[in-house]
Parts: C-alpha cells; sequence; structure tokens
C-alpha cells in the first residue's frame, strides 16, 4: 500500500481473486443471497476498512492483533444468530486469549490513533458477521465460496476508490506499480485468499463457530515470530508473557485445556435444510 492506494488495493485483491478463476469453479451451492452477503462482510466491508485504517495510521502489526476481536463477534452473533452457545470453558479460553492479545497490543495502544483503531474493530466486526453467514448456509467447499463472493467486491470498491482517492492517483498507483506492490498483491490474492479463507471457510462450514473463530488469535504469535525473522525485531517481555496467555486461552477455547466433555455434532443439520434453495 505505500503503492497502491488501499481502496484500489482491495478492489485489485478481489478481481484477481475472482478472476479468471470463477470461470472454472463451480459455484458454491448456498444461495445467491449468502454469497452477496459474505461479498460485502468478509470482503469488501472488512478490507475497505481496514485497508483504510492503516493507509490512515494503524500500524500492520496492531490492526493484525485488534482485527482478531473478530471471535468475540463472531461467538457473540453465532449464540444469537444460530443458538450456538459456547461453553462455558470456551467462554473462559476466549477471554483469557483477549486478554493475551491486549498485553501483546499494551505498548502500541497508547500511540494509535483513534478512528483508525475504531475502524480495525469495525472491519473485525465485519469479518464476524461473515463467519456467522458462512456458517448459516454453508458452501460445498470453501475455496467456491471464496471466489464467487469475491466478484461482489471489485466494482464497489473500485467506485469508492475513484470518489475518495481520486482516479489520477489510481491511474498513476496503476502505471507505476513496484515489484515488493505486485508480490505483496499476489501474495494476499492467492496465498491469504484463495489459501487462506478457502481453508477458514471449509472449517466453518464443518464446525461450530465457536469452535473455529479461536484460531485466529494465533495470529499475533504468528506475527511476532514473523517480525522476528524478518524484520529482526526482537519481543519484549511482556510480549513473550502475552503469547503464552493468548496460547494458553486457544487450548482452552478449543477444549485441548479443562474438563473433557461429549463432544456435540458441529455438521449442520441436513435433515432440515434451509428454507432457501440452494441456487448458486
Amino acid at each position: 500500500m505505500e503503492a497502491i492506494p488501499p481502496l484500489l488495493f482491495a478492489a485489485l485483491r478481489f478481481m484477481l481473486v475472482a478472476f479468471p478463476a470463477v470461470l472454472f469453479v463451480r459455484p458454491p451451492g448456498n444461495g445467491w443471497r449468502t454469497v452477496l452477503a459474505c461479498g460485502a462482510t468478509m470482503s469488501a466491508g472488512q478490507f475497505a476498512l481496514l485497508y483504510t485504517a492503516m493507509n490512515l495510521g494503524m500500524p500492520a502489526g496492531l490492526a493484525s492483533l485488534v482485527l482478531q476481536i473478530q471471535t468475540v463477534f463472531t461467538v457473540g452473533i453465532a449464540a444469537l444468530v444460530l443458538r450456538e452457545l459456547p461453553t462455558r470453558w470456551q467462554v473462559a479460553g476466549i477471554a483469557i486469549g483477549v486478554a493475551g492479545m491486549v498485553v501483546v497490543g499494551w505498548e502500541f495502544m497508547a500511540a494509535a490513533p483513534v478512528l483508525p483503531f475504531l475502524m480495525t474493530i469495525a472491519a473485525a466486526a465485519s469479518w464476524g458477521m461473515g463467519n456467522v453467514l458462512t456458517r448459516r448456509r454453508p458452501p460445498r467447499d470453501g475455496f467456491s465460496l471464496v471466489v464467487w463472493s469475491a466478484l461482489v467486491a471489485p466494482l464497489p470498491l473500485l467506485g469508492l476508490s475513484l470518489w475518495l482517492e481520486g482516479w489520477e492517483r489510481d491511474l498513476h498507483a496503476l502505471t507505476h506499480l513496484t515489484t515488493t506492490s505486485v508480490l505483496g498483491l499476489a501474495f494476499v490474492t492467492y496465498g491469504a485468499s484463495m489459501a487462506g479463507y478457502g481453508l477458514w471457510n471449509l472449517l466453518l462450514s464443518r464446525h461450530a463457530a465457536s469452535t473455529v473463530s479461536p484460531w485466529s488469535m494465533f495470529v499475533p504469535v504468528i506475527g511476532t515470530v514473523a517480525a522476528y525473522f524478518y524484520n529482526g525485531e526482537t519481543p519484549t517481555v511482556v510480549g513473550l508473557v502475552g503469547a503464552v496467555v493468548i496460547i494458553l486461552g486457544v487450548l482452552m477455547a478449543l477444549g485441548v485445556l479443562g474438563p473433557r466433555r461429549r463432544p456435540r455434532p458441529d455438521v449442520p443439520d441436513r435433515e432440515h435444510p434451509p428454507a432457501e434453495p440452494a441456487g448458486l
């Protein structure tokens, strides 16, 4: 995003996700309304807010940390809409994981600008809504939902970019692409969206939201390790303590630590399909 405006960057990301893959990947089979809603929330809404927040001064590391509050949004919305009530142990694990994220980000939060910070929280809420929509009407496979929902995002994002960022700035960016920006765009397109979100949607189609969403709390831990090897950033003692707390919280939320309980079925009810025809 040093070379490409944030909204244009998001539009290019989802354009490349959709084309040419949409010509070869069959539709997800969970209804066109779900595909449109997932594209509006998990794709366009989340990344329009996130990338703009980063462009306005939200540090990338802190953004990846704050975005994981989607776990709370996902579990809360799923409990209200899908009646997927987490166990007390899962709630405790998520709370401990969030506390660990606060510990990790404490050093940065004091210097974080307010508006970008709130925009990142809104991006997390948009992601959480997309998670519940995916869980409510599961696709036949996670990859197809990523590809077909990506069709929703490019035109609205491009329109916002032309309006807010200006066609001259967009044209300059497209005619002065750097190797770094192209590689970054390729990574978020084929690595993060197609591979990462494809697997994420597959998990949501098979397991309860409260089982899947806590995994994202590992992002700050992985980010800290990546920053050490890539940028030589040595984690502080506070950061390491926070990482340990996050890991403990996630393991509790996933049932690895804590009292054993009878497994409950996470697979959607196939005997009582949703009223909406499968359609797209």
